[in-house]
């Protein structure tokens, strides 16, 4: 069964992202249970700002699962990557996902890496970039795994990362890994732009696709663009996708329209 998820951020300056609820954590886990979502998806300036006793209660209180947690505030706040060409930078960039690995993965969910990726250029070659991002992956795929979830890497569009954009390009690298637990996590305003068939390329990630991130074409939520969803629902049900969809979106016009446009959306897309 598909399962729908909402975002809830808790990073200051992430205020003007694509996420639907920038408010406290316990305010935002009432608010999803309020509007029918299955899940959270929480993106923490650190799992060490975090009461995990008090996460895990509310979720328990109002139902809900926590579908996947965000490493972005440890580029937005530290400008830390994992292709930064100062090791000590590199090493802060996997300690950082790594704390989010562990917090999450207690709570049964993964990590996703997305702009703590960074990319290549200047003094950085793309060959370099790699390696480096390779060698980090391999480390965080085992450390995930051994908490029974997988690690989820996240290509991104191209004018955020140079490293890889589509699905096709992700999978060739991820087969390169020692690890074998890092899957994939498709959104769809990235795909949008960077796939020249959504749902092809879906079919293409197949059991390696880990998580969904449910966008329209201008980042808001599905419904209030032109999104062409019913062949990608089409696909993912075709494809037996267990895993969330979730509301990475902007909040416009506002939170709650978000939220009630992305669950209209989900109920006719995925049925139950």
């Amino acid at each position: 069964m598909i399962r729908s998820a909402i975002t809830v951020c808790l990073v200051p300056e992430a205020r003007s992202g694509p996420f639907v609820h920038h408010v406290p954590l316990q305010q935002g886990l009432a608010l999803a249970a309020a509007d029918g979502f299955d899940a959270v998806e929480i993106f923490p300036t650190h799992p060490d700002d975090l009461d995990g006793l008090e996460l895990r209660e509310g979720l328990r209180r109002h139902g809900l699962k926590l579908a996947a947690m965000g490493t972005g505030a440890g580029f937005l706040r530290h400008k830390l990557t994992l292709t930064d060409p100062d090791s000590r930078i590199r090493a802060r960039a996997e300690d950082f996902i790594g704390a989010v690995v562990d917090f999450a993965g207690g709570h049964g969910a993964p990590a996703i890496l997305g702009s703590m990726q960074g990319r290549h250029g200047g003094e950085v070659s793309r060959e370099q970039a790699l390696e480096w991002l390779a060698w980090a992956l391999d480390q965080l795929g085992p450390r995930a795994h051994a908490l029974g979830v997988p690690l989820l890497y996240e290509p991104l569009n191209r004018y955020e990362t140079n490293l890889f954009n589509t699905v096709a390009d992700a999978l060739a690298f991820l087969d390169t890994l020692r690890t074998r637990n890092v899957k994939l996590l498709c959104d769809l305003f990235h795909m949008n732009i960077e796939e020249a068939d959504i749902p092809a390329a879906l079919r293409l990630a197949g059991d390696r696709l880990g998580h969904v991130h449910f966008a329209d074409t201008n980042r808001r939520a599905v419904g209030l663009g032109h999104l062409d969803v019913a062949p990608i629902a089409a696909t993912l049900r075709e494809m037996g996708y267990s895993g969330y969809v979730s509301a990475e979106v902007l909040p416009l016009p506002d939170a709650a329209t978000a939220s009630a446009r992305t669950l209209e959306s989900f109920r006719r897309w995925f049925p139950r």
